[in-house]
């Protein structure tokens, strides 16, 4: 089995960190930022957390990162993967991302790390 390393991040607080596989969450999956009742809130809150997994396209974009990184991990040189998964402010999609692909991956007898880069900043204003 792998070791994968999962990065979440935003977008508009600095570059993407190096990866061997990026997801793009900002254009095609709903930004809780939007709603102000969960603008506030992280991925560590349950609002966020079922906002996000309940966003169409969510698990289907989880299940098809975890076989990517199937195929990475299959390749001959072996190592560590890396993902990296952003969405604008690093504090909803991303996180709550990483974590549902981490524990996905762990299932399979991965094992993961999971660091979330600016999940603890400030929220960006827009």
């Amino acid at each position: 089995m792998a070791v994968v390393e999962i990065v979440s991040f935003g977008y508009l607080h600095a570059e993407p960190p190096a990866a061997d596989l990026t997801i793009d969450l900002r254009h095609h999956f709903r930004d809780p930022h939007v709603s102000p009742e969960l603008r506030y809130m992280t991925a560590d809150d349950a609002p966020v957390r079922a906002a996000v997994l309940g966003t169409a396209g969510i698990p289907a974009l989880v299940a098809a990162t975890a076989t990517a990184v199937e195929a990475f991990a299959a390749g001959p040189s072996g190592g560590v993967v890396t993902v990296a998964d952003g969405c604008a402010g690093g504090r909803h999609r991303a996180p709550t991302f990483a974590r549902e692909l981490a524990e996905r991956l762990r299932g399979v007898g991965h094992s993961v790390t999971v660091r979330h880069r600016d999940m603890s900043k400030a929220v960006v204003r827009r």
